[in-house]
């Protein structure tokens, strides 16, 4: 394998770096390079947590520093950020792992909300804490997140999520890269979070789509699989 491209992997709501460690290891594998982001607040970063332009901002200000191509995947809520992402120069892809795809103006709970009834995301997902921020609600995170992952890797993902910023779904993009640039859509078919409708109504937009039958979460569930979707993009 030659120069194979680098794989960019932006995390969706809640999350954060941690959760690609086993999709990496499967990359590394197959000589596919890797750079899994911290968006501002999450994970390790110490940066305060941002709204959708900031997080955007910071997955620009990384892409800055790369001096080769990328393929940039956004997971869920990341789907919205790499949209949003100005630098675009060295992207050689967009991939949307059963991700948001707002239009110019368009906020994520926007969108959300322009989805048919039957396929809205699950309910009681989004919990208000007193500080402002939302947490994932941990009575339906599991069915939300992780509904064909073995149990001891749910705990762990669990006692790793994060808060919120309620700006981050609200706040209207003012970019759609995904008109501009090539794309890849990722379905996955268990999911409940975003509903295989509602992922197939999305995926519309892109170019290519790809399947992988797990929960929203493959990343967890079925590293190797994704890995084995992730890595022809890197070499095409």
């Amino acid at each position: 394998m030659q120069n194979p491209r680098l794989i960019v992997l932006v995390h969706g709501a809640f999350h954060a770096a941690w959760c690609w460690s086993a999709l990496q290891s499967e990359l590394d594998r197959r000589g596919v390079p890797s750079l899994a982001v911290d968006l501002p607040g999450h994970g390790a970063s110490t940066q305060p947590m941002e709204d959708l332009h900031g997080d955007a901002d910071a997955v620009s200000a990384l892409l800055d520093r790369v001096d080769r191509d990328v393929v940039l995947v956004g997971h869920s809520y990341g789907g919205a950020v790499i949209s949003q992402c100005s630098t675009t120069e060295n992207i050689a892809r967009l991939v949307y792992l059963t991700a948001l795809m707002p239009d110019e103006g368009q906020s994520a709970s926007e969108q959300l909300a322009d989805l048919p009834a039957s396929t809205a995301p699950i309910r009681g997902l989004f919990v208000r804490r007193d500080d402002g921020l939302m947490a994932a609600n941990p009575e339906v995170a599991p069915a939300a997140f992780y509904n064909t992952c073995d149990p001891a890797p749910i705990a762990a993902a669990l006692a790793r999520l994060d808060p919120q910023r309620a700006a981050t779904l609200k706040q209207p993009t003012t970019r759609a890269n995904w008109q501009t640039l090539p794309s890849t859509y990722i379905r996955c078919t268990e999911d409940q979070a975003i509903p295989l409708a509602a992922q197939d109504k999305l995926a519309e937009r892109c170019e290519s789509v790809l399947t992988i039958d797990t929960d929203h979460s493959p990343f967890v569930c079925a590293p190797d699989r994704l890995a084995d979707l992730l890595a022809p993009l890197a070499t095409d």
